[in-house]
Formats: C-alpha cells, structure tokens, sequence
C-alpha cells in the first residue's frame, strides 16, 4: 500500500470517518474541489469536533500537519485529477 494512503487511512479514522481506500477516494471526490480562500478546518462537512483537531494539528505544525496539508491539497485539486488513477495516493 502507497504510504501516502496509509497516512490518509491513519488521518481518517483519527476523525472518525470510514478509512478504507474507497471511501477516502468517494470523501475526496464528495468534497472538491474546496474553494482556495476556505481553510480546511472550516469546510462545512467537519462536525465542530473535526475542525478543531484539524485548527489544533495545522496551528501546532504537529504530528498530522503534513497528512493534513496533504488532504487540504487533495480536497482543492482533486477537479484537476478527475478520471486519473493517482486519486490521493498520488500527492
């Protein structure tokens, strides 16, 4: 398994969410592309729980601030990968 989806798996069930490889691709395919002005932690589709431990990784520069980053990444550009096979295993 790519290492990127491993950290994508780690950072989904740290939230909650299913984290198996597809439903990180049908969150990220759901989800985009997030409009480039909206910080991650205050897209809509976070419960209050969420989005604070996103705002709390990404001010600290903690352990989950890079699969975060990655995430944000993927969330605004995944319109650009529509139809690739690369999906967040790519970044």
């Amino acid at each position: 398994m790519d290492m990127s989806l491993h950290r994508f798996t780690e950072l989904f069930a740290q939230l909650g969410l299913a984290s198996d490889e597809a439903s990180i691709r049908g969150f990220i395919k759901a989800h985009a592309p997030l409009a480039p002005d909206l910080a991650l932690a205050e897209a809509p589709f976070w419960s209050a729980s969420q989005a604070a431990f996103l705002r709390e990784e990404i001010g600290r520069d903690a352990e989950w601030a890079e699969v975060v980053d990655r995430l944000s990444l993927a969330l605004r550009g995944a319109s650009h990968r529509a139809g690739r096979a690369a999906g967040p295993t790519g970044l």
